[in-house]
């Protein structure tokens, strides 16, 4: 499978994986900000992705950031979007996150997509989990 993806800023970052066999590929801010504590902002990264039909973006979390308390919102991309990509980081943290253009602020993965049809059901069959959720396999 090939995707196709466009430079709308002369300084964007292309996608790229940063070792072979990696599930994400990192994406690039293309700007220069300050992410102040508890607050969100939308970080662009310059480029657009065209996906085939079948196929979604999904924006994760870089770990590098993440474990400064920068988390990444909002991250569904359908194949039919072709704006750019803008990715929601909030912060987290106690402390101003300064983010530079060209650093890594999130990952995306590809994936196929599924889609079921929806079928209404009076039951459901049961499982040995059941309705047990939020802790229910133990906190350790």
């Amino acid at each position: 499978m090939r995707i196709k993806i466009k430079k709308l800023h002369p300084d964007a970052v292309l996608p790229k994986y940063a070792h072979s066999g990696d599930a994400g590929m990192d994406l690039f801010s293309v700007e220069d900000l300050i992410l102040k504590p508890n607050y969100r902002a939308k970080v662009k990264t310059g480029i657009s992705i065209e996906l085939p039909k079948g196929y979604v973006s999904l924006i994760w979390d870089k770990s590098g950031i993440a474990s400064k308390g920068i988390k990444t919102m909002g991250g569904v991309i359908d194949c039919g979007y072709r704006g750019e990509y803008i990715i929601v980081l909030v912060n987290l943290s106690s402390e101003n996150y300064e983010i530079k253009k060209g650093q890594k602020i999130a990952q995306v993965l590809i994936q196929k997509v599924e889609n079921p049809k929806i079928e209404i059901a009076e039951e459901l069959s049961e499982t040995l989990r059941g309705e047990k959720g939020f802790g229910s396999s133990g906190i350790n």
